[in-house]
């Protein structure tokens, strides 16, 4: 049966500039002034069919339509070779490693106080993007991770943790509730893991496509409290205050964008998800509304600051999801889903013997040194990143729980002295009371 989802409509110049290196002036390509020309977009979706139908209105009248595959709510057409975003970050003096992640804009410290003063943009379109459709899709995913997707309607998201049948960590995905689709988020080195996993537990009956759309798709997040203010230059300011995960569908020079609120880092910021087409002048627009660059080597330092666990580092197979702190990703009242047995006896039993923490150190440390207090092992360092400071050094690790707390003092490796805090995403996380099972 098919949906009929109507877009905002896109304008476009009555002479077609193909060149997107020249952003509208004024910012916004959301913009809806009267054009030459006007096109509505009237978007059909289907399991079976997408069919697109446009009515123009101009001195001459006359209509269309075309009939295109479903595997995608839009057009996920390869950009023209002249307009390939990498290449034009890289001949600005950008660093693109091999694999085309942007490493590093030269800008680190300035990126990191926009951070906490300004508003930085980041490409992320190396993180995998999992697109998994079918009518049984939502009760799949319900079963298959650790958040309550039954409850989640269509323009909503959440956040939630795929795990192995006792419970330990894999990766932490930000998931977007869509008409026909569920887009995950999920960490560059899981993405190809967890979509053979996803694959695996499809039976016959099954009516679940899991599709990665990583290569077909471009993703950037805007962190930083100047956030609120580069939405509301690209006409988006009605998501401004919408609860996370909420997102929504728009056109850039007829391109489709989804903006959500929140990223991966945080409940606050947004992310894009867009063609590879519409990039380079999505990217150049955000920029001139006074957003920082920043590259994937400063946002690992940001993950570790703000304390967001990462695979192979602090989601592993020696870690359940409790001890890595992750509460609002996980719904203690739903039925039966891998690992729910061992979280619930965790939870019935107050079982869980460590927890996630961010410390600030005296000193740089490696990950895996040991955490002791008195000469006694209580943990280990699972992440270690440096400051905008030669003397700020922070790391993650994992600590027993009734061996320290925050603002007690740790050594780390043989001599640097550590002291326990909360960082920001591990802060949010909000555990059950005490006897409570919600």
């Amino acid at each position: 049966m098919a949906t009929t989802v109507t877009l905002p409509s896109m304008i476009i110049p009555r002479s077609w500039n193909s060149n997107l290196s020249s952003p509208h002036q004024n910012g916004s390509f959301w913009t809806k002034k009267t054009p030459s020309i006007s096109i509505s977009l009237t978007l059909t979706l289907s399991l079976s069919s997408t069919k697109i139908s446009r009515s123009r209105s101009s001195s001459t009248s006359r209509s269309s339509s075309t009939t295109l595959p479903a595997a995608l709510p839009f057009d996920l057409s390869p950009p023209p070779i002249d307009h390939d975003f990498l290449d034009a970050l890289t001949l600005s003096g950008t660093k693109v490693s091999d694999d085309g992640i942007v490493e590093t804009f030269d800008n680190d410290d300035e990126a990191l106080d926009a951070v906490d003063n300004g508003v930085v943009v980041v490409d992320l379109s190396h993180y995998g993007r999992i697109r998994v459709s079918g009518e049984d899709r939502i009760q799949f995913l319900h079963n298959q991770s650790t958040a309550d997707f039954e409850c989640l309607h269509e323009g909503q998201g959440c956040d939630t943790v795929f795990v192995t049948p006792t419970a330990r960590t894999i990766d932490l995905s930000h998931a977007w509730i869509m008409k026909n689709a569920v887009l995950l988020v999920v960490s560059p080195v899981t993405c190809q893991s967890i979509t053979e996993m996803l694959n695996k537990y499809i039976f016959p009956a099954d009516k679940v496509e899991i599709q990665d759309i990583t290569k077909q798709t471009s993703l950037f997040v805007l962190v930083g409290p100047r956030s609120n203010q580069v939405m509301e230059g690209l006409n988006l300011g009605d998501l401004v205050g919408q609860p996370y995960g909420t997102h929504r569908h728009f056109s850039v020079n007829g391109m489709p964008v989804t903006v959500g609120v929140g990223n991966v880092i945080s409940e606050e910021g947004f992310s894009l998800l867009l063609t590879p087409a519409a990039a380079e002048s999505v990217w150049k627009t955000i920029l001139s509304l006074g957003a920082i660059p920043m590259g994937s080597n400063v946002w690992e330092k940001l993950r570790v600051f703000q304390g967001r666990p990462a695979p192979q580092k602090e989601l592993t197979n020696e870690f359940n999801v409790l001890e890595a702190h992750l509460w609002n990703s996980i719904s203690l009242n739903k039925g039966c889903y891998k690992g729910q047995e061992t979280i619930s006896r965790l939870v019935t039993y107050d079982g869980v013997k460590q927890r996630l923490w961010g410390i600030r150190l005296s000193a740089p440390a490696e990950p895996g040194s040991p955490i002791t207090i008195n000469g006694k092992k209580v943990g280990k360092i699972t992440s270690y990143a440096s400051g905008r400071k030669e003397s700020e050094h922070f790391g993650l690790g994992y600590i027993k729980r009734q061996a320290a707390s925050e603002g007690d003092t740790v050594i780390v490796g043989d001599d640097i002295t550590g002291t326990v805090v909360e960082v920001p995403f591990l802060a949010q996380q909000c555990p059950p009371s005490r006897g409570s099972s919600s």
